[in-house]
């Protein structure tokens, strides 16, 4: 019997798969328990739906982080921090503080998660930052610190 997978299933398959299963198991336990559903041509045509809004999804998500990967691409972002004695700051430079002087700056929202920094900022310099969106979509950035008056 032909059904499709409505969860993963252990040694079955992935959920959205089509699968040949021995009656039995298809009716006794898949479909009794919620796991399957028949495959008959409206549940085949639903499945179809599905996977082509949730493509349609994913294609209209990496537009939109390819623009803002275009606007912030090779941009740079200056924080002024406090500091003591020898330049070494109070505390270190965080991501929430980039991603809020970039929404400042850019008008662009980037979540504090998705910026990645090559080693903590604790002192006044120029640092690179690379800012790693969903579906392979990523752009370099600047963050110069300076001292605040």
């Amino acid at each position: 019997m032909k059904v499709i997978l409505l969860k993963d299933v252990k040694g079955s398959g992935k959920a959205g798969d089509t699968i040949n299963a021995a009656d039995g198991y298809a009716r006794n336990y898949l479909i009794k328990n919620g796991l399957a559903v028949e495959a008959n041509a409206k549940n085949l045509n639903e499945l179809a739906g599905k996977k082509a809004s949730a493509q349609h999804k994913l294609d209209v998500e990496k537009a939109e982080n390819e623009k803002v990967a275009a606007v912030l691409d090779g941009k740079s972002v200056e924080l002024k921090v406090k500091a003591g004695q020898g330049g070494k700051l109070f505390g270190a430079v965080k991501t929430a503080q980039i991603a809020d002087e970039l929404k400042a700056l850019y008008g662009v929202d980037v979540d504090k998660k998705k910026i990645q920094l090559e080693t903590e900022i604790k002192t006044f310099g120029t640092f690179d930052a690379v800012i790693k969106m969903t579906q392979g979509v990523s752009c370099k950035i600047v963050v110069k610190v300076t001292e605040e008056v």
